[in-house]
């Protein structure tokens, strides 16, 4: 039996912009077999929330074949369409959208005449027929069988009790873990679970679920998730590689020559930054929660530290680079025109430098000419890191070190997160 930690791998959420994380994830692969030639899953435990959830997902069902399943979502990302995941068409839109923006405006009148309740901004019914072909969660249990996997989770919030759920499967007779407006159910993880958690708030609609003996409609799962890192750690992951959906410590940005910066917000303005707070800062706050600790253990004797509770362990984060507000905002004429119509009823307009309402965008963007170039920028940030992904994992770096004047050498070491990090299970 391979005694190497258990690793875990987390992926969190964003929309359209978890497609980066399947060029981190394209990247590893072609490391791992740069490095040891090893064509088993390197991932023992995989958590995923929002679009991370599926991704997650995807991988787990087919672990028995990760650079397959790694290659099927390359496959699926590059070729996306926004209609795979939403109705992009003028009648969708009208029966969704366009009635939402009504009920928000007049709906008060309307609703003494007629029971109009659009669920949600977008139909993402298609959604469900894609994850059908690329997530075959009846695989889940044989993967766990068969020794490729030992526990897959998944997150949502539940509208009604207001809790944050992770919903898990597992090997081991692992417990479910209860915490201050957060709490863990283990159950097969179905297309519903996935549908849920990745239904972004207004945008698409609630999904229900059960949930100890009772239904309640759940939402996207990065609501309320105040550790995102928490369930790998509670699944028995002694090492978690962390893949984000948005920079982690974004630049000060000068307000001179911002278009609109010194005008009142519209609403695509005020969604896109509620979607950013709800995605982003969750990580970076749990990232810095555990540099924290970690400050705080090194001070501590070995006894010490033992009495304490608390156990190391390594986290990698891997995040873009660069802004992803900034490169939608370049791809907004890829949307088809009934999507684009429909945002500029909320403010999103312009292009490039001049856009506004982009970061809103940048969530529904599930078009290839923006996944690409998300999945490049995934690509070329964890191929830039190289050595430290193949440390990370104790993987052999077969090929020659880097010479002082190799690309990848340019790396900014403020950029990068520090690696070790320790957390406990009682803070988690």
């Amino acid at each position: 039996m391979d005694a190497s930690p258990v690793t875990g791998l987390i992926l969190t959420g964003g929309g359209a912009r978890a497609a980066y994380q399947v060029g981190v994830l394209k990247a590893l692969s072609r490391i791992r077999r740069d490095c040891c030639g090893v064509s088993r899953n390197p991932f023992d435990v995989i958590a995923g929330t929002s679009a991370g959830a599926i991704n997650a997902a995807a991988l787990a069902c087919r672990s028995d074949d990760i650079d397959g399943a790694i290659a099927r979502l390359v496959d699926t990302w590059a070729g996306f369409h926004a209609d795979q995941v939403y109705r992009a068409d003028s009648l969708g839109v009208i029966r969704t959208g366009a009635r939402w923006l009504t009920m928000l405006s007049v709906g008060w009148v309307l609703a003494k005449w007629r029971r109009a309740r659009p669920k949600s901004l977008l139909d993402n019914s298609p959604l469900r027929e894609l994850l059908a072909d690329l997530v075959p969660v009846h695989r889940l249990n044989d993967m766990m069988q068969g020794g490729h996997l030992q526990a897959l989770a998944v997150s949502a919030s539940g509208y009604g009790s207001g809790l944050h759920v992770t919903f898990y499967d597992a090997l081991a007779d692992t417990l479910p873990w209860n915490r201050s407006q957060r709490i863990a159910v283990r159950q097969p993880i179905t297309v519903d679970h996935l549908l849920a958690s990745s239904a972004i708030p207004f945008v698409f609609p609630a999904i229900p679920l059960g949930l100890n003996g009772r239904r309640e409609y759940f939402g996207d799962g990065s609501m309320r998730q105040s550790a995102p890192i928490s369930p790998a750690v509670h699944l028995g992951a002694e090492r978690i590689l962390v893949v984000g959906a948005g920079r982690m410590h974004e630049p000060a940005l000068p307000i001179e020559g911002r278009a609109g910066s010194h005008e009142y917000p519209n609403l695509a303005q005020i969604a896109g930054h509620a979607l950013s707070n709800i995605f982003l800062d969750a990580l970076a706050v749990d990232v810095e929660r555990l540099q924290r600790i970690n400050r705080t253990l090194s001070l501590l004797s070995p006894e010490a530290r033992l009495r304490s509770g608390l156990r190391p362990i390594d986290v990698l984060v891997i995040a873009p680079s660069q802004r992803l507000d900034d490169i939608a905002a370049r791809h907004l004429g890829s949307l088809p025109h009934a999507i684009r119509a429909l945002l500029r009823g909320v403010g999103v307009s312009g292009k490039g430098k001049q856009a506004r309402g982009a970061a809103l965008a940048s969530y529904l963007l599930f078009e290839a000419p923006y996944t690409q170039e998300l999945m490049a920028l995934g690509e070329s940030d964890t191929m830039i890191r190289r050595d430290e992904v193949a440390s990370f994992f104790d993987w052999d770096r077969r090929k020659k070190p880097r010479r002082p004047d190799d690309p990848q050498a340019a790396y900014s070491r403020s950029e990068e997160i520090d690696p070790a990090f320790a957390v406990a299970d009682s803070r988690l």
